[in-house]
């Protein structure tokens, strides 16, 4: 991508953030009530310290809360200094010190040359592109944070949602989960494996506690919990291992699968949603093995537990009454990918094949969930051709 913004150039370590237009590539949704002239201003909505406006036509001036930012216009953090901006569509953009950011054409696209970002994306009102030197990444209805050093090594931490994280140069992809840390080094020319990442240290970034609380905190703030349940920081291994040992089992690592569900569903039916939710991390984490069936287990339990009459979960459909939401559903779903990051693709194609109704609250994984390189295209026959004869 180009940029027109020449007081920017040989300026080191500096962050450009561009961000526009939504990027239909990729398959997000758009809502039809927004318009494309809602993703190309900004205002500004909070200042720290030294942070100016730009115009590409004016001298550039004191930036103040309630400035609109437009096409054409940059938004510099001096030292120690950071700002905040808000879109339309209540995306938010928060950029960290010696950091330039213009509203510019095309896709929505940030930039990322060296510092340090944080991005909202609301559920369902957009998504955007990142691009961080040679990675990039695709996220939607996500809060991430992203950081590039200036030696060329790159982070990215998902605090809620997923992303999917590309090293075109090799052809590798990641799927990053809630609560997982991706990190790039430029000498190995690698993604490295996602890892789970203190979000609670995290959540002292000054991208964080330095602003107004985010609208996706309660997001953030299941994802820790849902890590807790994952590491088995709770009681309920302990009814767990008692339903076992009443399937038949003497473990619950030694319990076939048969013995494993009975016990998981003997459990699910006295939960209420949220504490459904948090079971489902640890018992992934339990039995890693099983994961896609445990989600189909929590997303199912209503209409298969005693009493429907229901058999199979071919058989699932939501009872009136005792619907499932989306929210629930996603919850369901992001637990069990944060005890079990690389089943995320398993996790979400069984979820919608139990459940098809619910297919329009379940977002595809549309990246590999471990590292994968594109096999290189390989000429077989380098035998050289003689001339034609005339």
């Amino acid at each position: 991508m180009e940029y027109h913004i020449r007081v920017i150039m040989n300026i080191q370590f500096r962050v450009i953030l561009t961000i526009a237009a939504l990027s239909l590539a990729l398959g997000i949704w758009l809502p039809n009530a927004l318009s494309a002239d809602e993703l190309k201003e900004a205002k500004v909505t909070q200042v720290v310290q030294d942070v100016k406006l730009l115009p590409s036509n004016a001298s550039a001036r004191p930036a103040a809360v309630n400035d609109n930012v437009r096409q054409g216009t940059a938004v510099e953090t001096g030292v120690q200094s950071r700002s905040e901006l808000t879109f339309k569509d209540q995306t938010i953009t928060r950029l960290g010190e010696r950091t330039i950011f213009n509203v510019g054409q095309g896709a929505r696209t940030i930039d990322l040359g060296s510092g340090e970002f944080l991005l909202y994306v609301p559920k369902k009102a957009g998504g955007a592109n990142i691009k961080m030197g040679p990675v990039s990444a695709a996220i939607t209805g996500t809060t991430v944070l992203g950081n590039v050093d200036p030696s060329g090594v790159t982070t990215f931490i998902v605090l809620e949602g997923s992303a999917c994280i590309f090293l075109d140069s090799v052809g590798q992809s990641l799927f990053v989960g809630p609560g997982q840390k991706l990190t790039f080094d430029p000498m190995a020319n690698r993604l490295e494996d996602p890892v789970d990442v203190d979000l609670n240290q995290v959540l002292t970034s000054p991208l964080i506690k330095d602003f107004r609380r985010l609208p996706s905190a309660p997001l953030i703030e299941q994802t820790i919990q849902n890590q807790r349940l994952a590491h088995g920081q709770t009681n309920g291994n302990d009814a767990l291992t008692r339903a076992v040992r009443v399937a038949g089992a003497s473990s619950v690592a030694t319990a076939t699968p048969e013995q494993f569900m009975r016990a998981l569903n003997s459990i699910f039916v006295r939960l209420n949603p949220r504490e459904l939710c948090e079971y489902v991390a640890m018992a992934v984490r339990a039995r890693p093995d099983l994961a896609p069936q445990i989600v189909v287990a929590a997303l199912t339990v209503r209409s298969v537990s005693p009493g429907t009459g229901l058999r199979d979960v071919k058989d699932f459909k939501q009872p009136v009454g005792k619907e499932i939401s989306c929210d629930e559903v996603n919850c369901i779903i992001q637990a069990a990918i944060a005890a079990h990051p690389s089943a995320a693709k398993e996790i979400v194609d069984a979820a919608i094949a139990a459940a098809p109704l619910l297919r329009d609250c379940i977002t595809p994984i549309p990246c590999q969930p471990a590292n994968a390189f594109i096999e290189p295209r390989i000429i077989n026959n380098l035998a050289p051709q003689s001339p034609e004869k005339p």
